[in-house]
């Protein structure tokens, strides 16, 4: 079973390129709309919803960062952004991707908060989800 999920910037997505930063900022939105949820509920719901808090380590150069888990059946995820080539109908072209991975660490729970932390990504951006289990998603008209 793989062990990475991607979300591809294809051509119809909303953006070409996303910055660490920005993945931090969509991060902080999703616990926000979460934790609003459970106001609605009249429940806590912020620290279930998703039980992470943003890491980062100096040889990380920018790359990638982790979420570590703040509850006990949650360790860590890893999120980074890079690039590929591929190739289409009109020649090669640069396509990015955000990568969400588990470590060998990683509980059940860490992987249904990836998985639904990248379902969140992947319609935000109109992207194309690559998930865990091999089957992909789209978020995007296709033409």
């Amino acid at each position: 079973m793989s062990r990475t999920a991607y979300i591809k910037l294809v051509p119809a997505s909303i953006k070409q390129e996303v910055t660490l930063e920005e993945l931090k900022d969509y991060f902080n939105y999703y616990k926000e709309i979460t934790s609003k949820t459970g106001e609605q509920l009249g429940w806590e719901y912020e620290e279930n919803a998703f039980p992470y808090e943003i890491k980062e380590r100096e040889d990380a150069n920018g790359q990638w960062f982790y979420l570590k888990g703040i509850k006990d059946r949650y360790n860590f995820i890893l999120l980074g952004v890079g690039s590929e080539e591929v190739e289409d109908e009109n020649g090669t072209r640069q396509q990015n991707f955000i990568q969400i991975a588990l470590p060998e660490t990683a509980t059940y729970g860490d992987k249904n908060k990836a998985n639904e932390f990248a379902k969140f990504l992947a319609r935000k951006l109109n992207g194309e989800l690559h998930l865990f289990n091999g089957r992909i998603m789209y978020f995007y008209d296709k033409k």
